[in-house]
Parts: C-alpha cells; sequence; structure tokens
C-alpha cells in the first residue's frame, strides 16, 4: 500500500486567531445567546414591544402619546439597558458575530426600524384625522409586516441559513 494517506481535518489552533472565538462559544453553553450565529433573540422583544403599543393605539387611538415614547435601539443599546442575565456577554458576542449572519441580521434590524417608521407616521396621520377604519387596517397589516420581520431576524439568529434573503424581504413586504 502507498503512503498516501486521506488528509486529515484541521482542528483549529486553540492559541491561533480563533482562539477567542472558540473561548466565546464556550461560555454561551447553557446561555439564551446562539452558539452559532452569537445573537441573542431577546433583542427582538424591542420590536414586539413597538408591535403591542401600536395595536393599543389601533383599539385606543389616545395611546398614542405612549406609543410615541417607542424609540429604536440598537442591539447594543438594548442589551445595556436590560435585565437579560447575560447582556454583557450578548455585547460581546454581537461583536463577533460572522458576517454571514451579522450582516443579514443588521439588513433586517434596518429594515424594522425603516418599516416602523413608515407605518407609525400613517397611523399618527390617521389618528389625527379620526379615521377609525383606516387606522384598523393599518394597525392589522403594519403589525403583520412588522410581525414577518421579526421572524426574518429571529430565523438569523437561530442560524437558519435559508432565510432572509432579499426577495423574501420584498415579498414578505409586498403583502
Amino acid at each position: 500500500m502507498s503512503g498516501v494517506h486521506p488528509a486529515k481535518a484541521e482542528e483549529p489552533d486553540p492559541s491561533g486567531p480563533d482562539a477567542a472565538l472558540l473561548a466565546l462559544r464556550a461560555r454561551l453553553v447553557d446561555t439564551n445567546i446562539n452558539e452559532k450565529t452569537l445573537l441573542a433573540t431577546d433583542y427582538l422583544n424591542h420590536f414586539n414591544e413597538f408591535v403591542m403599543l401600536l395595536e393599543l393605539v389601533g383599539d385606543m387611538p389616545d395611546m398614542l402619546d405612549e406609543a410615541r415614547e417607542w424609540q429604536p435601539k440598537s442591539y447594543q443599546d438594548h442589551f445595556s439597558d436590560s435585565a437579560f442575565s447575560d447582556r454583557e456577554l450578548a455585547i460581546e458576542a454581537y461583536d463577533m458575530s460572522p458576517p454571514e449572519y451579522r450582516l443579514r441580521f443588521d439588513e433586517t434590524v434596518a429594515r424594522i426600524d425603516a418599516e416602523i417608521d413608515s407605518i407609525f407616521a400613517r397611523v399618527v396621520a390617521t389618528v389625527e384625522a379620526n379615521d377609525t377604519e383606516r387606522l384598523t387596517v393599518l394597525v392589522k397589516d403594519g403589525s403583520q409586516t412588522i410581525r414577518g420581520l421579526i421572524d426574518i431576524a429571529g430565523a438569523i439568529i437561530n442560524g437558519f441559513d435559508d432565510i432572509s434573503s432579499q426577495s423574501q424581504v420584498d415579498q414578505l413586504l409586498e403583502n
């Protein structure tokens, strides 16, 4: 038999450039931070809060002032302000999140923020016009759109590779 042997899979050098990433992933065990993507679904609660406020305005337009108080927050700011037990670890992990997840996630979050701005501007105008029928439709459609985008962000956080292509996001927003 010749001296040719199948190539062995190289294991990451624990002292090499991937050492910090390996150490971080080991610290993520038993947390609510995804070990593959290094992202946490807890951030999505921020957007779910807006959906709840939007739906309250749909039922009680006098809640508009409370809804106006909601402001977009970056991932890091959300965790800095939260009671999430692993908040500091979530911020650290976000900074090391692999680009194939982090870029898609950041793009989806930007899209959520833009949709919220657009929807809320229309809701404010509709409440001020006292058009309750239109308000009902706007709130229903707006909530559905934002929830769909939250689902896409959640899929990215959970490491589903076949989710969140731009065409999927565009298709969601067309419906």
